[in-house]
């Protein structure tokens, strides 16, 4: 039996037979001509606005593939624009030999703004967290690598009790009045053998048996086919104005800001330890951190660097760090349906919640690789409202499902079944959040990265073949390919909800 979660509702609800307020102004206004034709008696000029008027009906309410025609004209225009005027191209300051500092990030698209701080002397180890700036979404990260044993195996009390502890860190998170966003992200990598590698270079013996030694080259050939490598990441956001103020108390500055940080991330710690039942947790420093985002855009480029690392331990004088200037790729490009980045292609696409529920552990097929050398990776964002704009959207959801109701029994309209469990749950969010609860609107982005070599559209029909199976609808997030990788590869806190200034 598994654990079902099904109490979950649209974000906004249209309160005039389920249209919005912008939607009902551009149906109502296009009427207009039509009224003044009849009045004028040009009955001839009435019927074409009248079909004028249906096409503008038909193009502002029907949505397609999750956006209005409006919307796919205004994203083409401008990806044509970018495309056009060399803005969506990127090329690395290394490839052009103009690195200044190396320390300095060089990454493209939605990255581009992003600079990486050493903070203050941290925890036991006196390390020093990266934290993360993004200069245009003016927002400060921390992220953690995190190891958590599955669910698979787990029994349902198990997975209830981990449930409630997911629950409870986004309700502690919204308490602390400073957390906007918490990102948890998954990468599915396939075995690439380094680690044994070097396990069998220290202790194979010059004097061993031959058979051992070939039945240990030909287990290392077959476990390294055959398995898979999980990396997992929980990236805190906070935006500047909530962390300014309380920064102010705190002295000020970079180092400031540190400090509420890390108090934030005690907090947190403690509940993923706790409640979500992480094994490790740490929160990584800024080599670590620049070599998450390489192997994110690069991940052919994880053994070698595996080797330097191990050949440092016998020679200290090997550079296994990757700088910052070089952690990007060479060159991205953007395409309508797919990403390109050095010698890597990857599509991305979101996931509808289905309206029977989603079960816990169900996301599964989709970390899955289905041929070696395939990457999947996998960004589930819970966006965290504050108290005032939960109350607000509660209140607005509420009274826009009462207006509709009585709109439909005023104009004799049978409420459908669907219509009437979202009208139930958006009454019952006024009482959770009075008992305490938070209000989130998570969403998700999946995306596989396989080599140029092979047809990445291919590869894409199986990562949504992969959404379907494990009981989910697929979207291909079209002429946005690029921020949903960024979103969902790389842990730099990028999302897809928060707007640039």
């Amino acid at each position: 039996m598994a654990v079902i979660y099904s109490d979950y509702s649209r974000a906004r609800i249209g309160w005039f037979f389920g249209l919005s307020g912008w939607q009902l102004a551009v149906v109502a206004g296009s009427t207009m001509p039509v009224f003044w034709s009849v009045q004028a008696g040009a009955w001839i000029s009435a019927v074409l606005f009248l079909a004028l008027w249906a096409t503008i009906t038909v193009v502002t309410v029907t949505p397609v593939r999750g956006r209005s025609t409006f919307g796919w004209v205004a994203a083409c225009l401008a990806f044509a624009a970018g495309g056009l005027a060399g803005w969506t191209r990127f090329r690395s300051k290394a490839t052009r030999g103009q690195v200044d500092c190396l320390q300095e990030p060089d990454l493209p698209g939605a990255l581009h703004a992003v600079q990486i701080h050493d903070g203050p002397p941290h925890g036991a180890s006196f390390s020093r967290v990266a934290i993360i700036q993004n200069h245009a979404a003016r927002t400060w990260a921390v992220t953690a690598a995190v190891v958590h044993p599955g669910i698979g195996l787990r029994e349902i009390e198990e997975r209830q009790r981990q449930g409630r502890g997911l629950s409870e860190l986004l309700d502690m998170a919204s308490q602390t009045g400073l957390v906007e966003e918490i990102l948890l992200l998954v990468r599915t990598v396939p075995e690439d053998g380094a680690e044994r590698d070097q396990w069998l270079a220290r202790h194979r013996r010059p004097g061993g048996s031959p058979g051992a030694r070939q039945v240990n080259d030909e287990l290392q050939q077959t476990l390294t086919r055959a398995s898979v490598r999980t990396e997992s990441f929980v990236t805190v956001v906070i935006p500047e104005g909530r962390l300014g103020k309380a920064a102010k108390e705190s002295g000020g500055g970079l180092e400031g800001r540190a400090r509420v940080i890390y108090g934030v991330l005690g907090e947190i710690e403690a509940q993923l330890r706790g409640g979500l039942g992480m094994t490790s947790v740490t929160w990584l420093t800024s080599p670590e951190l620049a070599l998450a985002s390489r192997t994110g855009f690069a991940p052919g480029d994880r053994a070698g660097i595996i080797d330097a690392l191990g050949a440092r331990h016998a020679d200290p004088g090997v550079n296994a760090d990757v700088p910052w200037a070089m952690a990007g790729p060479s060159g991205a490009d953007p395409v309508a349906r797919h990403y390109s980045h050095d010698a890597w292609n990857s599509v991305s696409s979101t996931i509808k919640l289905p309206v029977k529920g989603a079960a816990m552990g169900a996301l599964l097929p989709v970390l899955t690789p289905t041929e070696p050398g395939e990457r999947r990776s996998f960004l589930v964002a819970y966006p965290i409202l504050s108290q005032s704009a939960a109350g607000r959207q509660s209140a607005t959801s509420e009274w826009a499902a009462d207006i509709g109701e009585e709109l439909r029994v005023k104009a004799k309209v049978k409420q459908n079944a669907k219509a009437r469990d979202e009208a139930e749950k958006v009454r019952r969010l006024d009482t959770k959040l009075a008992r305490g609860n938070s209000l989130t609107r998570p969403y998700a982005v999946c995306t596989v990265t396989v080599p140029k070599t092979v047809r990445v559209s291919e590869f894409g029909r199986r990562l949504d073949g992969s959404v379907r199976r494990a009981g989910f609808a697929p979207l291909r997030l079209d002429l946005a390919q690029d921020v949903a990788f960024a979103a969902s590869t790389v842990p730099l806190g990028v999302s897809l909800t928060r707007k640039a200034d």
